[in-house]
C-alpha cells in the first residue's frame, strides 16, 4: 500500500464499521418484521387445526373447590399442574403424582434426580351448566409429541408447559383438536390437580415427556388448598425461581422470546414453537400413535 493511501485508512475503517452496524441493525429490524409475519401466518395456524385453543388461562377460573383460583401464575395462566394418576419418574421408578411425598427424588431430564420440596393440591368441581374451560385438563395422547413420547396419555392443566426444542411451551398452545385436546370430565366428577415443586424451576419426566415443575413466584402457592402446609414448612420464605428455559407461545410474547433466542442479527432466528407444531402435526397424520 502506498504512503498516499495511508491517510484514508482510518476513514475507510470507520466507514466499514458504520456500514457494518447499519447492516446489522437493518438485519435485526428485518428479522423482527419477518418474525412478526411468521407469527401471524405460523405453521400452527396454516395447518388447518385448532391450535392453541385448549384454554384461556391455566386453571384459575371459577368452579374450584380447592383454593383461591386466579391469583398468581404466569400472566393469569394459573399454576402448572398434573392430573391425578400422572406417572412421574423417580429414582425408584414411576410413581403416581398424588403419591409423591416431600423428599422423594424425581428424575430430571438430564438424568439426575432432585428431592421434592412440596406437592400442591387443587380440586375443582363443575359450577353451573358446564366446566370452566380454564380448568379442563388437556390430554397429550400417547406418542403425540414425536412418535415416542409420551409413553402413555399425559393429562396436564392448560397452563402447564412442556419442554420442547429447548424452550417451554404451554400445552394449551399445542392443542390441535385431535392428538392434543381438552377432555371434559363427567358433570358429577371432580378434577384433582397436583403441582410438584423442587428447590428450583426444573423439567421432570411425566409419562416419559419432559414437563416443567411448579414455578413458584409471588404468592401463587396460595392457589392450592394445602397452601397452609407450605407456610408451615417454609413460613414467609420468599423464593425467587429463575425460569428453566424461555417460555414461548403465540403473539408478541412469542416474538420477544424469539428475539432473546437470537444470538446474532445476521443469523436467522429459529422458531422452536413452530417447529414443535410441525412435528406434532406430522405425527398426527401417522396411521396410529
Amino acid at each position: 500500500m502506498s504512503s498516499t493511501e495511508d491517510p484514508k485508512l482510518p476513514r475507510n475503517t470507520a466507514r466499514r464499521h458504520f456500514l457494518g452496524v447499519a447492516a446489522a441493525t437493518g438485519a435485526r429490524l428485518a428479522a423482527m418484521a419477518a418474525m412478526a409475519t411468521a407469527i401471524s401466518t405460523s405453521p400452527a395456524k396454516a395447518m388447518g387445526r385448532r391450535w392453541g385453543r385448549g384454554g384461556s388461562g391455566g386453571h384459575g377460573g371459577s368452579g374450584g373447590s380447592g383454593g383461591p383460583g386466579g391469583r398468581g401464575g404466569r400472566g393469569g395462566s394459573g399454576a402448572n399442574c398434573f392430573l391425578r394418576g400422572t406417572g412421574i419418574l423417580t429414582d425408584c421408578g414411576k410413581k403416581p403424582v398424588e403419591d409423591l411425598s416431600i423428599g422423594d427424588r424425581v428424575a430430571l431430564a438430564d438424568g439426575s434426580t432432585r428431592p421434592v420440596k412440596w406437592v400442591g393440591r387443587q380440586t375443582f368441581k363443575m359450577s353451573g351448566a358446564r366446566w370452566q374451560k380454564d380448568v379442563v385438563p388437556i390430554r397429550v395422547s400417547r406418542h403425540a409429541l414425536d412418535g415416542h413420547t409420551p409413553h402413555s396419555d399425559l393429562f396436564l392443566s392448560p397452563g402447564h408447559a412442556l419442554y420442547l426444542n429447548g424452550v417451554l411451551i404451554q400445552v394449551k398452545e399445542l392443542v390441535n383438536g385431535t392428538t392434543i385436546a381438552p377432555v371434559m370430565p363427567a358433570a358429577e366428577g371432580s378434577i384433582d390437580y397436583f403441582a410438584v415443586m423442587l428447590d428450583t424451576h426444573e423439567v421432570i419426566l411425566a409419562e416419559g415427556a419432559a414437563v416443567e415443575t411448579f414455578h413458584l413466584k409471588d404468592s401463587n402457592h396460595e392457589n392450592f388448598c394445602n397452601f397452609a402446609e407450605y407456610q408451615r414448612l417454609y413460613g414467609e420464605e420468599r423464593i425467587v425461581m429463575t425460569p428453566f428455559a424461555p417460555l414461548l407461545g403465540g403473539g408478541w410474547s412469542h416474538l420477544r422470546a424469539l428475539l432473546l433466542l437470537s444470538v446474532s442479527p445476521l443469523v436467522p432466528v429459529r422458531d422452536p414453537f413452530g417447529d414443535a407444531c410441525e412435528t406434532i402435526e406430522a405425527q398426527a397424520r401417522e396411521p396410529s400413535l
